[in-house]
């Protein structure tokens, strides 16, 4: 009797688990002949996810792209209804090389935006060539497009300031980075202090200027 009952729970709280899943479509798929479901790409994430936090590369990521934004201005505004950089852009894509070239074990993504002007299509179109535009800026200031992943474009999804108005603001591409260059070995610790070193190296006081420094204290 015990065991009946026993396989009787089992039983129910199988089908619990799979009314569960049937949002998702996987409870359905259970009672579908073998390939009716097709995974829609995010099978495998949370593996994928757990096995980045166990070897810190999730964590070198965060803590690079917050020395990025803190370092240099991620973010590029535009004219209206432009995708062409003025000169305050290039100088801000010029910070951006700079910062990319002292670590080139690490890839970069550009995100374009838009204002809520115009037509969702137009938007999204507007957005990719205003990350692009970056992007080539980026190369000619000396970054592989190999470390440029590919762009998105969020149109005018996410704008910073809500308005049906032209929005300078809005008008925007964000750089962030993305993660690491497929054939660089895993960056640990010790690694991983070397690539940040890199970033004091070009902001540190020539030796000469130091010892002139310390000259003038001894003769004041």
């Amino acid at each position: 009797m015990r065991m009946k009952h026993l396989k009787m729970s089992l039983a129910g709280s199988a089908l619990l688990a799979l009314g569960a899943c049937s949002d998702a479509g996987i409870g359905d798929a259970f009672f579908d002949e073998a390939g009716g479901y097709l995974d829609d790409g995010s099978f495998g994430n949370a593996t994928m996810n757990n096995t980045l936090v166990q070897n810190g590369t999730i964590n070198y990521v965060i803590d690079l792209n917050e020395r990025f934004a803190a370092a240099v201005p991620t973010t590029v505004n535009f004219e209206f209804n432009s995708s062409t950089l003025d000169g305050a852009a290039r100088a801000a894509v010029r910070q951006q090389a700079h910062f990319m070239a002292q670590f080139p074990e690490v890839r970069f993504r550009v995100y374009g935006h838009t204002d809520l002007v115009g037509s969702d299509a137009a938007n999204k179109r507007l957005g990719k060539r205003r990350a692009e535009a970056v992007v080539a800026e980026l190369a000619r200031n000396g970054i592989s497009r190999s470390r440029l992943e590919a762009l998105v474009s969020y149109g005018e999804q996410r704008p910073l300031i809500v308005t049906e108005e032209r929005e300078r603001r809005n008008r925007r591409t964000v750089t962030e980075v993305s993660g690491f260059v497929s054939k660089s070995a895993l960056v640990m610790d010790s690694r991983y202090a070397e690539i940040i070193h890199r970033e004091y190296i070009s902001s540190a006081t020539a030796p000469s200027d130091l010892v002139d420094f310390g000259q003038s204290l001894i003769e004041e």
